[in-house]
């Protein structure tokens, strides 16, 4: 390892740790500082900025927006809370539920913020110690973001892996399978091996003594919905259908459509600007508030970050392009589920699922020579695509800080150390257990 690879490295991990130490936002302002010196003073070329990844990630978020404004998803919050209520002894199962079909309904896992303090409340009404469904519940967010339909992640994958041969509907199901087993059996293992009982947690009796934990009971008072609210949810559920209907209908493995004028990013895009039009005009809601909603502004925050993070690493993986062609051709070649390691520990510093996959996978297809002549090893890259949503291992996530900080009980934590927090163990359990069962999955198609 030569001299300039050692700064490039200290520069990467650099710029990423103090994005990190920033948070938010400042995750995207390290990664374009990283660029700029890596260009100006270590000789490398600035990488592609992911376009496609930040236009669809901004058309999704505008929708969502939309749809929150008119109400939508204080509805579909609603539900979920109500689901949850009615069986609250189901704590650990049902919170991951909500929180991945919210994700693949959404795009975004950051809807699982509004399911936080009802997660909470639950669990203590049942004397459950809230960091057994929590954290499972935040990780099958981050999870589910591998199998939305409207996710930029999804799109882009399957969009490289359609070349290849497979089908969208395919490559949807396999996810979505998957990724939801994986989740639950997690749930199940969690439940299992997790002390469970919220009286025996000294925190919790800590802060208890204190006062700083309500002993009663509190159920929170439902408002009125806004008289569109659940108009405003039918008109986003039809554009995700109609998502899923035209990306299916051009996949070249189905062939519905030949000859395809509009291709799949820019009919997703299109799409999911027009149920924002919709949303608009049919539930009356006033279009200058739409950039004061919270999924608007997380969403810039998310943008923005991909923007810096994911030209950063795409800026350091094109500079040693070679190297890690070599890497991948003679030991990913040989031990497949490497690659959901790689993936893993790029998504752990890059902090997008779609940047991680974006940045990663064309060194891997063309390291490992597959084409669509020679589509042999593609299977490597679905069985693996979960391993992308490794956010959750620096505790520095906004859905993760958000989960300690809403759970006024003191159960789910950060420890001394960097890894010993709620969410590590759930977290690789589900991934493990996705990339595990996509494996087998692709032995059967």
């Amino acid at each position: 390892m030569d001299l300039m690879l050692i700064l490039q490295i200290i520069v990467l991990l650099g710029a990423i740790f103090l994005g990190v130490r920033l948070g938010g936002i400042g995750i995207g302002y390290a990664g374009g500082a990283g660029v700029l010196i890596l260009g100006l003073f270590l000789g490398m070329k600035p990488g592609n900025i992911p376009w496609d990844v930040i236009l669809i990630i901004a058309s999704v978020i505008s929708a969502i927006s939309a749809m929150q404004l008119a109400g939508g998803l204080d509805y579909l919050v609603r539900i979920a809370e109500r689901i949850l209520r009615a069986n609250p002894k189901y704590i650990n199962y049902l919170a991951p539920v909500v929180t991945y079909v919210l994700t693949i309904f959404a795009g975004t896992g950051h809807t699982a913020f509004s399911m936080i303090p009802v997660i909470v409340e639950v669990s203590k009404e049942q004397h459950i110690r809230p960091c057994v469904p929590l954290p499972i519940a935040v990780v099958a967010s981050q999870i589910a973001i591998t199998a939305s339909p409207v996710s930029a992640a999804v799109i882009y994958m399957s969009g490289v892996l359609e070349g290849f041969g497979w089908s969208y509907p395919a490559l949807l199901g396999i996810w979505i399978v998957t990724t939801f087993v994986g989740c639950m059996l997690t749930a199940f293992i969690m439940t299992l091996i997790s002390n469970m009982d919220l009286d025996s947690d000294p925190v919790y009796m800590e802060r208890l003594a204190k006062g700083l934990v309500n002993q009663a009971a509190t159920k929170t008072t439902e408002t009125p919905l806004k008289p569109y609210a659940k108009l405003s949810v039918l008109i986003f559920l039809i554009g995700v259908i109609a998502v899923v209907l035209y990306a299916s209908a051009i996949s070249p493995a189905v062939g519905l459509i030949e000859n395809v004028v509009v291709g799949r990013d820019a009919a997703i895009m299109s799409l999911m600007l027009l149920v924002g039009m919709f949303t608009t005009i049919l539930c009356k809601i006033e279009i200058g508030r739409i950039a004061d909603t919270s999924v608007f502004k997380s969403g810039m925050v998310a943008i923005v970050c991909v923007l810096g993070v994911a030209w950063l690493g795409d800026t350091f993986v094109s500079g040693h392009a070679n190297e890690i062609k070599e890497f991948a051709a003679t030991t990913v070649a040989a031990y497949p589920a490497l690659l959901a390691v790689i993936f893993f520990f790029a998504a752990m510093l890059l902090y997008s699922q779609a940047a991680t996959a974006k940045a990663i996978t064309p060194a891997v297809v063309a390291a490992l020579g597959i084409t669509a002549a020679n589509p042999g090893d593609s299977y490597m890259l679905v069985a693996t695509f979960a391993a992308v949503s490794a956010l959750f291992v620096l505790p520095t996530y906004p859905t993760l800080l958000g989960a300690v900080q809403m759970d006024y009980t003191g159960t789910t934590r950060i420890g001394k150390w960097v890894f010993n927090h709620s969410f590590f163990i759930p977290g690789v359990l589900a991934i493990v257990l996705s990339v595990a069962l996509g494996f087998l999955a692709c032995m059967f198609i």
